[in-house]
């Protein structure tokens, strides 16, 4: 096992931390040699099949190439729940567990909140939630696992990625109802009125793409991460006019966006009607997440 994890550091030494690299070399030998992290430590002279040491070396050239090793392996884990992915979908981030976790808080607290008061609310009836640009369905099917008797719409404009998304649904044992539609142009069949409507949509200027690591502009689905510099809020505009219509009154309207416009973003949204809005930042400390309610006068 020695000689397999030597190779895995040498092939990767000059293009990833070596923090990183420790973490990958953990991940390649659970995913192909079944091996846990106690085995790792413990059992260093285990002796790796010849087959199994092809596979990881395949598995390092990939990442050699800065493939993502959640594409590699064709999956991962985004708020303790399995995803399948592939580069028709994003890679679901850690921010957007934070945005999921933030809902679950706002709209149904537990007994000891760790969320300040005013960011939370009572709701006594299963929410009715729809999730607009869903990709892989991480948030709707979280969503789903959380409020189990919700009934949750999950919409996107590409079929492939709800073709994935629909197979996290049956992985996840979830009942979701998938909708194919552009929000910028819907036409989809909607309920009347939602509760929560959430989005976690196109927001990097193409501007931004000079400060994106490699592995997300090489293999990362770009019509899902970028929005022209001339219009970035293109996607918050038509979500924002689309809620203020389908909201039930009082209902809420969560949004991850781009700390770098923030400021605009709330202007739009109480433009649109929503009078009630609130930036609130992620772990890091960057202006992450909006949420806004709606306010029937």
């Amino acid at each position: 096992m020695q000689e397999t994890k030597q190779y895995i550091q040498q092939r990767l030494k000059t293009l990833y931390p070596s923090g990183e690299i420790s973490s990958l070399t953990r991940l390649i030998l659970s995913h192909v040699c079944k091996m846990s992290l106690n085995s790792q430590i413990l059992c260093k002279d285990t002796i790796i099949p010849e087959n199994e040491k092809n596979m990881v070396r395949i598995i390092t050239d990939r990442l050699a190439s800065m493939e993502p090793i959640q594409y590699i392996f064709g999956e991962t884990e985004f708020c303790s729940l399995p995803f399948r992915v592939t580069p028709a979908v994003l890679i679901p981030r850690p921010e957007t567990e934070e945005l999921v976790d933030l809902i679950r808080h706002c709209t149904s607290p537990p007994r000891h909140c760790d969320l300040p008061s005013h960011h939370c609310e009572e709701r006594s009836n299963p929410p009715r939630i729809l999730d607009i640009c869903t990709g892989s369905g991480c948030i709707a099917i979280a969503l789903a696992k959380h409020f189990t008797q919700a009934e949750v719409t999950a919409t996107d404009i590409s079929t492939t990625a709800l073709e994935i998304a629909k197979q996290n649904a049956t992985l996840n044992n979830v009942k979701i109802n998938f909708l194919q539609d552009d929000i910028l142009s819907p036409t989809a069949q909607y309920a009347e009125y939602y509760d929560i409507i959430v989005s976690n949509p196109p927001y990097i200027a193409e501007k931004e793409k000079h400060t994106m690591s490699i592995n997300v502009i090489d293999y990362e689905p770009h019509e899902a991460l970028f929005v022209p510099d001339k219009d970035p809020l293109k996607f918050y505009r038509a979500i924002a006019g689309f809620a203020s219509r389908k909201l039930e009154s009082d209902g809420s309207l969560f949004l991850e966006i781009n700390p770098l416009y923030s400021g605009e973003l709330i202007e739009l949204l109480y433009n649109k009607g929503f009078k009630e809005t609130e930036i609130i930042r992620d772990l890091s400390g960057k202006n992450r997440f909006i949420k806004a309610k709606k306010i029937t006068t």
